[in-house]
């Protein structure tokens, strides 16, 4: 009996046998690249961190040397999945908190390097989709990325006071925003409000632990 190519019976058995067996080739090329995107995945990760602490310019292997070295522990709040990443560079101790939030077209992201004295050592930001040469300069501008160095996050009452403003009226705390990126911008701001003040009661006592050892230390060296 002479196969009929044209039914639509032989169309139908034709279609779901062809989705059948593309739809095992996707799966079987997933699973074999998997561990090799989650590698990337966590590579990239690290890299930002070390942005963070303004460590760049590193290739695979130095980015996974460097971040072995200078990271010591790492830890995540069970509640909202914030992480802390406790690391030294050159005899201090720093502090880097990954941070999340909505950008004007999605997600956006970062970390932020925190000091001994609750001041920021540096910051790395990225983002979904933001408008190039707009938004997404919180990701490729590197210079204004460094003008959070420096810059003081809390109060004397814990407050958050680092913020990204369109006009700097106290230098110590702010940060103008984006040129022409005013929403990305306040969202950077809100990222930066609401996962510091959730970090905030550890930073502290990250702070007074280093004061105490600080201190401890003089009374021996005395």
């Amino acid at each position: 009996m002479k196969l009929n190519t044209n039914s639509n019976a032989y169309i139908i058995i034709y279609s779901a046998v062809m989705v059948v067996i593309v739809a095992f080739l996707l799966a079987f090329v997933y699973q074999a690249l998997k561990p090799m995107q989650d590698a990337n995945v966590a590579l990239d990760v690290k890299k930002q961190i070390l942005y963070s602490l303004n460590i760049r310019n590193l290739d695979g292997a130095e980015a996974e040397a460097k971040y072995a070295e200078v990271v010591k522990t790492e830890k995540e709040d069970e509640n909202n999945g914030q992480k802390a990443y406790e690391c030294q560079i050159d005899g201090k101790n720093i502090t880097v908190v990954s941070l999340k939030g909505m950008g004007l077209w999605g997600g956006i992201s970062g970390y932020l390097a925190i000091d001994e004295e609750g001041k920021v050592y540096g910051a790395y930001f990225n983002h979904e989709g933001e408008t190039a040469g707009l938004g997404a300069e919180i990701k490729d501008s590197q210079a204004w990325q460094e003008k959070f160095i420096g810059k003081k996050i809390w109060d004397e009452n814990g407050n958050v006071v680092l913020s990204v403003v369109k006009k700097v009226e106290d230098p110590a705390t702010q940060v103008d925003c984006v040129t022409g990126a005013t929403l990305t911008s306040n969202g950077v701001d809100a990222m930066l409000k609401d996962g510091l003040k959730g970090f905030q009661t550890y930073a502290i006592g990250r702070m007074l632990e280093t004061v105490a050892n600080t201190d401890s230390t003089k009374v021996v060296e005395e």
